[in-house]
């Protein structure tokens, strides 16, 4: 398995927080099938971050884009493979 993060950058603040209870329950279902390991705001209201853990980078790309936020045009999408450190919190 490999690690993604996919930074989700504001682009619309009202697209925001209209479609925010869509998007945290697509983050739970993924969440819930184990694809992801943890995701949560920016605290400047910047937007956010999802850490993705699935096989392939074409696996990842296809799940970010369903996500609600960037259906709907209220995040971008940006992808970046991460080598996460083993002795990570994340891991235990």
């Amino acid at each position: 398995m490999k690690y993604f993060a996919v930074l989700l950058p504001m682009l619309n603040q009202e697209k925001s927080i209209e479609f925010r209870a869509q998007h945290l329950q697509y983050l739970e279902q993924k969440r819930n099938e184990g694809k992801i390991i943890a995701n949560g705001r920016f605290a400047d209201s910047t937007g956010g971050l999802v850490i993705y853990r699935v096989e392939t980078v074409e696996e990842v790309e296809q799940l970010a884009k369903q996500d609600p936020y960037v259906i709907q045009g209220a995040r971008g999408c940006e992808i970046h493979e991460w080598e996460m450190d083993s002795n990570s919190a994340l891991l235990h």
